[in-house]
């Protein structure tokens, strides 16, 4: 029998891209929200794997890691976001995901999440920059929503702005370019992947 794959992905074209592309390797349910991600979680008999977007429309993929365990204790989940940051990895870990790959990632890379042959443990190498102010702010922000489980009435508080203030800051998250400042030049070698 052919293992069975979730796929919470918010993006349309992504998420089919993705389906289509590990339905060679997996039966696949993919949905477009937390709430048919938990219909889902309802609905399924078997499911052996699981690749969580981290922000799905408004909600975060983290949430759905505790019931998806609670009922396929042995699922392999595997978080993927374009916006990672150390303490959402730290937090899904915590909260049971076996890996967390940062978008773009290639299939061969998710299929070694997946699979439990993911090579790139964290924490990736230091980068030859300091972080951009933009990247800092937002890891912190990512850390105090995190401390007060996505709500974000009480993280602005803790912050000391406004939730509106704050809900303007979490859509102007840092751009991949960014991201790839961050990174340095230790990505030279990433060019080299066959």
């Amino acid at each position: 029998m052919q293992p069975h794959l979730l796929i919470l992905e918010d993006d349309d074209a992504l998420r089919a891209q993705l389906a289509r592309r590990l339905a060679r390797d997996y039966a696949v349910t993919a949905v477009a929200s937390l709430a048919e991600a938990l219909h889902a979680l309802e609905t399924l008999t078997q499911l052996d794997a699981a690749l969580l977007d981290q922000n799905v429309a408004g909600d975060s993929g983290l949430d759905l890691i505790t019931p998806l365990l609670q009922r396929f204790p042995q699922c392999r989940v595997v978080m993927h976001t374009g916006y990672g940051s150390i303490p959402a990895a730290v937090a899904a870990t915590r909260k049971g995901a076996a890996d967390y790959l940062t978008k773009p990632a290639t299939l061969k890379q998710i299929l070694a999440a997946l699979q439990g042959e993911h090579s790139d443990p964290l924490p990736t190498p230091l980068p030859d920059a300091p972080p951009s102010l933009e990247r800092l702010e937002w890891e912190h922000i990512q850390r105090i929503l995190e401390e007060h489980d996505g709500n974000i009435s009480a993280a602005a508080r803790t912050l000391g702005i406004h939730r509106r203030t704050l809900q303007r800051r979490l859509k102007k998250r840092p751009s991949a370019s960014e991201y790839a400042r961050d990174r340095g030049s230790n990505n030279s070698h990433d060019s080299d992947e066959s």
